[in-house]
């Protein structure tokens, strides 16, 4: 059967979505031959407290917004319309019905949530449902990952960039710009939905 679409899914509370969140998934849509790259805004986290995460749809939203000058990332609204927790088995389900069987998918994650990947609902199940393609992140080395889970994941080296969406969450309450680390259409959006104050 010959592949028709080599799709990247790259998962994430994306609160804000940011610069660091672009340029990986570009790198890897590159290097990896990926035909688009898909950012699927988690609804409802299930490992991280709800405090300080606005709304899905904001999230949404600006992760539309910031993807918008580039053909070949889409956002999708996947957990965002699903009932309950946000959980990637669930999302990979739906995402393979949806695509069908001649579309190959990518999980791009980061090595701060691979290093956790175990407490991730039916973990084993997942990394065999499709390829896990993993990217260091500052301050979490990917030797840090269980060797058993490291060995099942594809690594994908990209240039360090400290940019965090919790610093940029304490530079908007500090009254700092945030300019540069988000897309300026995003810092509008913030800004004028008086978000993270």
């Amino acid at each position: 059967m010959v592949l028709l679409m080599k799709i990247g899914v790259m998962g994430g509370t994306f609160n804000p979505i940011h610069l660091a969140h672009l340029i990986s998934a570009e790198q890897i849509r590159q290097g990896l031959a990926l035909d688009q790259v898909l950012f699927v805004p988690s609804a409802r986290p299930p490992h991280k407290s709800p405090d300080g995460i606005v709304d899905p749809e904001h999230r949404y939203q600006m992760a539309k917004l910031a993807v918008a000058d580039n053909p070949y990332f889409f956002v999708s609204r996947i957990e965002i319309n699903r009932q309950g927790p946000s959980y990637a088995i669930q999302t990979i389900q739906d995402l393979k019905k949806h695509y069908g069987p001649r579309c190959e998918l990518s999980w791009i994650i980061g090595s701060d949530s691979l290093i956790e990947f175990k407490i991730w609902k039916d973990y084993d199940r997942l990394l065999d449902m499709c390829q896990f393609v993993a990217i260091n992140r500052p301050e979490y080395p990917l030797s840090e990952v269980p060797p058993d889970i490291m060995k099942r994941v594809k690594k994908f080296k990209i240039p360090f960039m400290q940019i965090a969406a919790t610093d940029i969450r304490k530079y908007i309450r500090s009254g700092q710009s945030i300019r540069y680390l988000v897309p300026l259409a995003v810092v509008d959006y913030i800004q004028q939905h008086k978000l993270y104050h």
